[in-house]
């Protein structure tokens, strides 16, 4: 079972910046929800939360399992594999990671610059 739940898939240019005869990729939102290693009991994690190594810190919820917010959003390209040494249920490479409040607040011409500049690799400005 996974932890993730896909918000949208999109195409962009596969480096970033696009121009007439680019390639394309494409590019998944997977977000997690706000229970997902929630210290609220009842909601499972008793003993901890799993995925704090490599997911922003859990949200306290409702007795429900409900925020205003996602845990967090993983921006991935389609077909990135999940599963580390470190924990089953993390992607191997990430474009971006968010809160669910930054994901929230952000336009979405921010995140379409965040994500192409992910995509030109290390050293753009993001």
């Amino acid at each position: 079972m996974s932890i993730y739940a896909t918000l949208w898939k999109l195409k962009f240019p596969s480096v970033g910046d696009d121009w007439f005869d680019c390639d394309w990729v494409e590019v998944v939102a997977q977000g997690v929800p706000p229970h997902i290693g929630s210290p609220t009991p009842g909601c499972g994690y008793e003993d901890g939360d799993p995925y704090a190594e490599f997911l922003p810190p859990a949200l306290e919820t409702d007795e429900n399992g409900e925020h205003e917010n996602l845990r967090a959003v993983v921006i991935v390209r389609a077909g990135t594999p999940k599963g580390t040494p470190r924990n089953g249920q993390e992607y191997t490479s990430t474009l971006l990671l968010l809160t669910g409040e930054e994901y929230a607040a952000m336009s979405f011409e921010a995140l379409h610059e965040r994500i192409c500049a992910a995509l030109r690799g290390p050293g753009d400005p993001p």
